[in-house]
C-alpha cells in the first residue's frame, strides 16, 4: 500500500490519511487460490461462512455442517491442546475433493477460522527445513558485525523462497524504510540502500505485520473470493493469511513491475524493526510450511540483530566509561568545580565525539574546538536552561531553536547539560553533516488528484537523490547516558568539594580533642582494670567461703552468687574488648557464659550441657538481663531436676522475627521437681528480669524433664 510521502497539501479533495484509514482488516474476501472456512466457537462448531471455491475443492455441502465433518478431525480435542492457548494456530491435513491441503485453524472471538491451502508438489521434509534453518542460524550466529548479518539473511530467505529479489528492510525513526540488504536476480535493478517514504507502508498495516507475521500473495491479478452469506463480509481477517490485499497496495506492486509478493515481519522486542520484502517477476506461491520456516529464521534473525546491537552499544559503553574515567579524578582536585571544567574541556569536547565543546555561565564563554560566537553560545544556553534542568540532546538544532539555523555548518547538533549547582550549561556541538538520501522515486512529488477520485498509489521507483542538510550525525543513547552520568559526577565532585572543606574543620577540632581522647582512654583502661580486679576478689572469696562452708544450703548459695557475678562480668569484658559497645552477638556471650559456668559447675556438670545457638544480635543491657535469666534456669536445674546429681541439660536460642526464644531443658522429674525454683531470691529476681525484657517465660514438661521458654523483644519495646 503506498502513496508518496510529501504532497500537495493545496490539491483539492486530497486526504493524506485516507490510505492509513483503509480497513484492511475487514476487507470481506480472500485471495482465491485457498478457501476459508468460519464456524462457531463454542458448540457442535457448524460452519456458518466460507469463501473460495469450497463446493468444487472440498465439498458440495458446507454451510451448516459440523467443522469436524469437513475436516475429518476431532475439533474439541484441537482446541483443547492448542499451543500457546486457544487463539494460537495449528496446522492440519486435510483432504479435499481432488487435491490435499494444509488447514490452519485459530479462535477469531465467536468465531473459528479454518484457513486451506493447497499442499505443494514436492513438500521439503522436516528433517530437511530443520538442518537447513539450524545451518543458517548458526551462519547468522557468525557474522562479525550487522551488515554482514544483514547480507546473510537476504541470501538466506532468497534460499527458502526462491523469490527474484529479497530485501532485508529496516523502519527508521521517522518511519521510513531503507534496504541494508538486498540478494536479486542480477538482471534486475537494485534497490539497496534505497528509502521509501513511512506512507508506503500505512499505520494500520504495520500493526497487522505485528500481528501477523507471514504475508504471502502469489499473484497481483486475482478475483477476490468473497465471503459468503454476506452479512459475514466485517468478519475481522487480521489473523487470516489468505486475507484479500488492499486494491491500493496491489496496484503499489504493479507499478513496481512486481507480479507477486511476499513479507516475512521482523519483530525485536515487541516492535517492528523491519521486513524481510519479497518480490517476483511472475506469480509464485509461498507454501504454509516455507512461510512458517521463515517466520522461525526472522525470529531467530531479530535475536542477532538485538544480540549485535546490545554488543555494539556495550562496546560503546566501555569507551565512553574509559574516557569518563580518565576526566573524573581531575575533577575531585581542591580546585573550583568550574576551573577544574576548564582544565579538562578538551577531553569532554573528545568523551562524546564533538566537534566544538563550550561552558557558557552567565555573559562568561569557555570554549574549545569549532565553535560559533560567544553571543551565540550565550543565546544558546539561555534557550536551553529555559527549557528546564534536564540535558537536551538533538541532530536538528534548527529545529529546537530556529534562530540557530544561520549557524548550522558549526553547530547543527547539541547537547547540551545545565549544571544547577554552578549556574553553568555544559554544551558540545557537531558540525553539519550533509546527507544524501536515495529514493526509490521521488518522495515529494506532489499528487494531482481530481475532486472524488479515489486515492492512487505513486508509479515511479526511479532512483531520486536529496541532499539533507541542517543535521548533524545523531548523539546515541549510550552518549546521552554518559552525559547523564557526567552531570551526577560533577554535583557529587561539588559536594566532595564541600566535604572535604568540612573536614578540614573537623579535623582541626579533632586534632585539639584527641589529647582528650587519650587521658580518656587511659581512665577506661583503669577503670576496667580495677573493676575486674575486684570482681575476681570477690569470685575468690566466694569461692573460698564455699569451700569453707562445705556441703549444704550455704555453699549451693555461694555457687549461685559466683556463677551471677561470672554473668556480669563476662558482659564487662565483652563491653570493653568490642569496638561495637551498643550490641551484642548473644550466642557468642551465652556460649562464653556457659564454659565459665562449666567450670565452676565442674567436670561432671559441664560435659552435660548442650548448646544450641542462633547468632541474634541484641542490645548489650538486654544482654545482661538475659544473662543473669539463664544463669539462674540453669542453676535451677542443676538443683531440682536431678536432686542435685549430674543430668543433660539443653539450652537452645532462636530467632523469629523481631523476638528470641531462650530454651534450657532436661531429662529430670519434671513439673514436680520444681525447676522454677521455690519462690527464693533468684526466681524473684528472673521474674524482675523478665519483666524489665517486657518477655515471657512459660514451663512445660519435656517428657521427661521441665522445659523453660524465655520469649522477649530483641529491642526495647
Amino acid at each position: 500500500m503506498a502513496i508518496p510521502s510529501t504532497t500537495d497539501t493545496n490539491a483539492p479533495g486530497l486526504d493524506l490519511t485516507a490510505c492509513d484509514r483503509e480497513p484492511i482488516h475487514i476487507p470481506g474476501a480472500i485471495q482465491p487460490h485457498g478457501l476459508l472456512l468460519v464456524a462457531e466457537a463454542e458448540g457442535a462448531h457448524r460452519v456458518v461462512a466460507g469463501a473460495g471455491d469450497i463446493e468444487g475443492k472440498l465439498a458440495a455441502e458446507w454451510l451448516g455442517r459440523p467443522l469436524g465433518e469437513l475436516l475429518q478431525q476431532d475439533i474439541a480435542r484441537l482446541l483443547n491442546t492448542l499451543p500457546g492457548g486457544p487463539n494460537a494456530s495449528v496446522p492440519l491435513p486435510v483432504t479435499g475433493i481432488d487435491d490435499r491441503f494444509t488447514a490452519t485453524m485459530h479462535r477469531a472471538g465467536r468465531h473459528l477460522m479454518v484457513e486451506l491451502e493447497p499442499l505443494p508438489s514436492d513438500p521439503m521434509t522436516a528433517a530437511t527445513m530443520l538442518a537447513w534453518l539450524d545451518a543458517v542460524a548458526t551462519s547468522f550466529e557468525r557474522a562479525t558485525d550487522r551488515q554482514t548479518l544483514y547480507d546473510r539473511a537476504a541470501t538466506a530467505f532468497r534460499t527458502l523462497t526462491g523469490f527474484d529479489r529479497v530485501m532485508v528492510y529496516r523502519f527508521l525513526d521517522d518511519d521510513a524504510g531503507r534496504v541494508v540488504a538486498e540478494d536479486r536476480d542480477p538482471t534486475l535493478d537494485t534497490f539497496l540502500n534505497h528509502h521509501f517514504p513511512a506512507s508506503d507502508i500505512p499505520k494500520q498495516a504495520r500493526a497487522l505485520y505485528i500481528r501477523n507475521r507471514t504475508r504471502s500473495i502469489p499473484t497481483v491479478d486475482y478475483d477476490p473470493a468473497p465471503l459468503r452469506p454476506a452479512g459475514f463480509a466485517g468478519c475481522d481477517l487480521s489473523d487470516v493469511a489468505l486475507r484479500h490485499v488492499s486494491p491500493i497496495h496491489l496496484q503499489y506492486l504493479r507499478n513496481m513491475g512486481v507480479e507477486a509478493s511476499a513479507s516475512i515481519s521482523i519483530v525485536k522486542d515487541g516492535l517492528l524493526w523491519g521486513l524481510i520484502a519479497c518480490h517476483h517477476n511472475t506469480p509464485r506461491a509461498l507454501a504454509p510450511e516455507v512461510r512458517g520456516a521463515a517466520a522461525t529464521l526472522a525470529s531467530g534473525l531479530a535475536r542477532q540483530i538485538r544480540a549485535k546491537e546490545e554488543a555494539a552499544a556495550y562496546r560503546e559503553r566501555l569507551a565512553l566509561r574509559a574516557a569518563e574515567d580518565s576526566v573524573v579524578p581531575r575533577l575531585n582536585s581542591e580546585e573550583p568545580l568550574r576551573d577544574a571544567i576548564i582544565a579538562v574541556k578538551t577531553e569532554l569536547r573528545e568523551m562524546l565525539h564533538a566537534d566544538g565543546f563550550a561552558m557558557v555561565a552567565g555573559d562568561q564563554v569557555e570554549a574549545t574546538g569549532r565553535c560559533p560566537a560567544d553571543g551565540v553560545l550565550i543565546a544558546i544556553a539561555r534557550q536551553v536552561r529555559e527549557r528546564g534542568n534536564e540535558p537536551l540532546a538533538t541532530h536538528e538544532l534548527a529545529k529546537l531553536f530556529p534562530a540557530a539555523a544561520e549557524h548550522h555548518r558549526l553547530a547543527s547538533g547539541l547537547l547540551a547539560l545545565p549544571l544547577h549547582d554552578e549556574d553553568a550549561t555544559l554544551l558540545w556541538l557537531r558540525a553539519e553533516t550533509v546527507e544524501t538520501i536515495e529514493w526509490a522515486g521521488n518522495p515529494h512529488k506532489a499528487v494531482q488528484i481530481a475532486p472524488n477520485e479515489t486515492l492512487t498509489p505513486r508509479a515511479s521507483f526511479a532512483s531520486f537523490t536529496e541532499t539533507v542538510r541542517g543535521r548533524s550525525h545523531p548523539w546515541t543513547l549510550e552518549e546521552v547516558e554518559a552525559a547523564h552520568r557526567l552531570r551526577r559526577r560533577f554535583h557529587e565532585a561539588r559536594q566532595h568539594l564541600q566535604v572535604r572543606i568540612l573536614n578540614r574543620e573537623l579535623s582541626r577540632t579533632l586534632v585539639e580533642k584527641d589529647a582528650l581522647l587519650v587521658q580518656k582512654d587511659v581512665l577506661m583502661k583503669e577503670v576496667n582494670h580495677r573493676v575486674q580486679n575486684s570482681l575476681q576478689l570477690v569470685a575468690s572469696f566466694l569461692r573460698l567461703q564455699a569451700k569453707t562452708a562445705g556441703a549444704g544450703i550455704v555453699a549451693d548459695q555461694l555457687a549461685e552468687a559466683q556463677a551471677r557475678l561470672a554473668a556480669v562480668a563476662l558482659v564487662h569484658r565483652r563491653l570493653y574488648r568490642d569496638d561495637q559497645v551498643e550490641s551484642i552477638d548473644l550466642s557468642r556471650y551465652v556460649d562464653e557464659l556457659i564454659a565459665d559456668m562449666r567450670t565452676s559447675l565442674g567436670t561432671d556438670w559441664g560435659r552435660h550441657i548442650r548448646l544450641d545457638l542462633a547468632p541474634v544480635l541484641v542490645p548489650t543491657d538486654r544482654a545482661v538481663n538475659i544473662g543473669l535469666i539463664l544463669t539462674e534456669l540453669v542453676i535451677n536445674a542443676t538443683k531440682y531436676a536431678y536432686d542435685g546429681a549430674p543430668g543433660p541439660v539443653a539450652i537452645a536460642l532462636e530467632q523469629h522475627g523481631g523476638k528470641l526464644r531462650l530454651i534450657v531443658a532436661d531429662d529430670g522429674r519434671g513439673k514436680n521437681g520444681d525447676m522454677a525454683g521455690s519462690g527464693g531470691f533468684g526466681s524473684r529476681m528472673m521474674d524482675a528480669m523478665v519483666q524489665r525484657l517486657s518477655g515471657t517465660i512459660e514451663y512445660s514438661e519435656n517428657h521427661p524433664g521441665l522445659r523453660a521458654i524465655v520469649t522477649a523483644p530483641i529491642a526495647e519495646t
